[in-house]
């Protein structure tokens, strides 16, 4: 009897631990690759710096409410809601900015510019755009590799502007000079014009850097005062902050050291030619293939040589994106150029459709190149004259960004 207990016994053991193997084998799932993926912190932070970046993780995901400070007019609860994965926002995200019609500043900032709060919580009335203003349509853009493009230098960004177009390639591309907030820090080496400052963040590079750019977006987006803009949009009142100073830095931290996105398929043949093609037809012109930052006080943001198809700079598109609304110094028709790093990526976050260009008006990358006015129309005419066979292989070049 005792070696048949003792048998049972043994074989109930084996029996437990072979449902655990099979268990441990069943759960493990194909995690998605890191070039899959818009989220992620670059290489190289340190323990507290991971630190700090969970923490602004966290916090970019935090939904808000009536008591946690949401409102009383606001567009979204939280920032995750615009930039599902970190990624480019959908058409239900949109953003409206109104009132400013020309370079001298907006005008209607007591009629509720420049952004539209189109939603509110009960007992309150949204926002409506007030008649005789100019108004544009904004899609949230992913928020990848922003720390990046904080650090490239005002004077690397000025070398590349040719306002007089003197090298008569058709493209001039300018910086926008903006008034910054007191809470700003200006480095040493940043460059001013008139007392304003180069803009880089924005449809139009109408914010300073990414504090400016957070700030606002808790304010305008979720009505959520802090001690960098105490005033209450709704009633122009300062109040107290209703998010906490640290709260606010971890999710610049995070912003500044959220990964670039990591290009795919780079050995294809097709890929290879399209990056040719990409060139010959100087699209590099505005998107340009590489950038460098300069120092940074994230080590692992300094000096660092990148590639976020990007100048920062306005370009003129014509007559066809002119909402007649601006921003800062740049014209009604001048538009940042903006990253198209993680463009392939886009449609993971906007619903399995692609939303582009600054409204989100064109639903694939050829609609968008074929929208390029102005100082993009020479590209644009360059692409239609190309064959299939290499439109195919610059649109593939594009798509693995």
């Amino acid at each position: 009897m005792a070696n048949i207990n003792i048998f049972l016994k043994t074989s109930f053991i084996l029996v437990v631990l072979n449902i655990g193997l099979v268990s441990c084998e069943t759960s493990f799932v194909d995690l998605p690759q890191d070039d899959k993926l818009l989220d992620g912190s670059i290489e190289g932070l340190s323990a507290s710096e991971s630190t700090q970046f969970l923490k602004g993780d966290q916090a970019v995901n935090e939904v808000f409410n009536r008591a946690s400070g949401l409102g009383p007019t606001f567009v979204s609860t939280s920032c995750i809601s615009c930039h599902a994965g970190d990624g480019k926002g959908h058409p239900f995200t949109s953003l409206v900015r109104f009132g400013q019609i020309d370079e001298t500043g907006n005008h209607f900032i007591k009629l509720g510019g420049p952004q539209l709060q189109n939603r509110a919580l009960p007992g309150f009335i949204p926002e409506e755009i007030p008649s005789g203003t100019s108004f544009s349509t904004f899609m949230p853009p992913s928020i990848t590799g922003l720390g990046l493009l904080q650090y490239v230098s005002d004077a690397d960004l000025i070398a590349m502007t040719d306002p007089e177009d003197v090298d008569d390639d058709g493209i001039s591309g300018n910086v926008n000079w903006i008034n910054i907030p007191d809470y700003a820090i200006v480095s040493s080496n940043a460059i001013s014009k008139n007392g304003k400052y180069i803009g880089r963040y924005g449809k139009k590079a109408s914010a300073f850097d990414l504090l400016h750019q957070t700030v606002n977006a808790y304010n305008q987006d979720m009505g959520i005062t802090s001690i960098f803009n105490p005033i209450d949009h709704y009633s122009a009142l300062e109040i107290d902050p209703e998010i906490a100073t640290s709260k606010v830095n971890d999710v610049v931290f995070y912003l500044k050291t959220l990964k670039a996105p990591i290009q795919r398929s780079q050995n294809d043949p097709a890929v290879i030619r399209g990056k040719v093609i990409f060139n010959q037809i100087s699209c590099t012109g505005c998107h340009r293939s590489e950038l460098k930052t300069s120092y940074s006080p994230i080590n692992s943001l300094s000096n660092k040589t990148f590639a976020p198809y990007t100048d920062l700079l306005l370009h003129d598109m014509g007559p066809g994106l002119d909402d007649g609304y601006t921003e800062g110094s740049a014209k009604t028709s001048e538009w940042r150029t903006p990253p198209l790093w993680g463009i392939g990526l886009s449609e993971n976050s906007q619903g399995g459709n692609l939303f582009l260009m600054h409204d989100g008006r064109a639903k694939s990358i050829e609609q968008a190149i074929l929208m390029h006015g102005g100082e993009g129309q020479k590209s644009k005419y360059a692409f239609e004259k190309l064959s299939k066979e290499d439109k195919q292989a610059l649109l593939k070049f594009i798509k693995s960004l």
